[in-house]
């Protein structure tokens, strides 16, 4: 299957709008043109995040959509501090490969390089879309992700965490869900607190309450509409909640 057909298949929502118009200038650069059931992606309807009412229901986010969203975030974190670094570049592919298998990690990479080739992406335009049309649960997973790429060097720059932290706003992500996914990638006592959300002069019951909230919040069954690929990478943020609560639990002794 041509990466244009694997593509048209695979998305939803994201096919119109600025996600739409990002992928249709990358499909335009294929050898392969894009004809299958879709019309082509740049002629798609007009999107337009202010005109959806809370009334509206939200189309459901496919697997493809997520895919799609994260090529598009990752390429802007991977440019964030003015390189793109190979051991970044080396963590997309790897990640997918153990998401998706081989075949199908080639082709989302070789979207994801057609992508970063690109020079006038409009985080904000992006992200407003995706907080629009994708659920919760699945912005934080891509969120997870993030700063899975920014880390991939050895440390997280503050022009990467700058982006990532302007991005989250964009995506409608509280700033407490942020320092909870970011404290993820920092193994000490006071992070394990910020993942579950809570300060350190919480009292036990306050802890095992925000360990119940967290450990619901981040379970891989939140995101199962994205498919088995995508609960897996869900299980690492649900791992870190129960490493970080079983770390304050053995430092209280309860």
């Amino acid at each position: 299957m041509s990466a244009s057909k694997w593509i048209g298949g695979a998305i939803g929502w994201s096919v119109g709008g600025p996600i739409g118009a990002i992928i249709g200038l990358v499909i335009a650069s294929f050898v392969d043109s894009f004809k299958d059931k879709t019309p082509k992606i740049g002629e798609q309807k007009k999107y337009n995040t202010n005109k959806r009412t809370p009334h509206e229901k939200r189309t459901k986010t496919q697997s493809g959509d997520f895919e799609v969203s994260l090529l598009i975030l990752a390429s802007i974190v991977i440019k964030a501090d003015g390189k793109q670094d190979q051991r970044e570049l080396d963590y997309v592919r790897d990640k997918f490969v153990s998401l998706y298998g081989k075949e199908r990690a080639n082709k989302s990479f070789k979207l994801f390089k057609g992508i970063t080739n690109q020079n006038n992406i409009s985080p904000r335009q992006v992200c407003l879309q995706i907080k629009d049309m994708m659920d919760h649960p699945s912005r934080l997973q891509l969120l997870h992700f993030l700063f899975g790429i920014a880390q991939a060097d050895g440390m997280v720059t503050d022009d990467e965490l700058s982006q990532i932290s302007t991005m989250a706003l964009y995506l409608g992500i509280s700033t407490l869900d942020f320092e909870s996914i970011k404290a993820m990638f920092y193994d000490d006592m006071d992070n394990a607190y910020k993942i579950l959300e809570i300060e350190k002069n919480a009292t036990d019951d306050e802890v095992k309450k925000a360990y119940r909230k967290m450990a619901k919040k981040y379970h891989p069954d939140r995101v199962i509409h994205l498919g088995p690929e995508h609960q897996k990478g869900a299980e690492q943020k649900f791992k870190k909640v129960q490493n970080a609560y079983d770390l304050i639990q053995k430092d209280r002794r309860f």
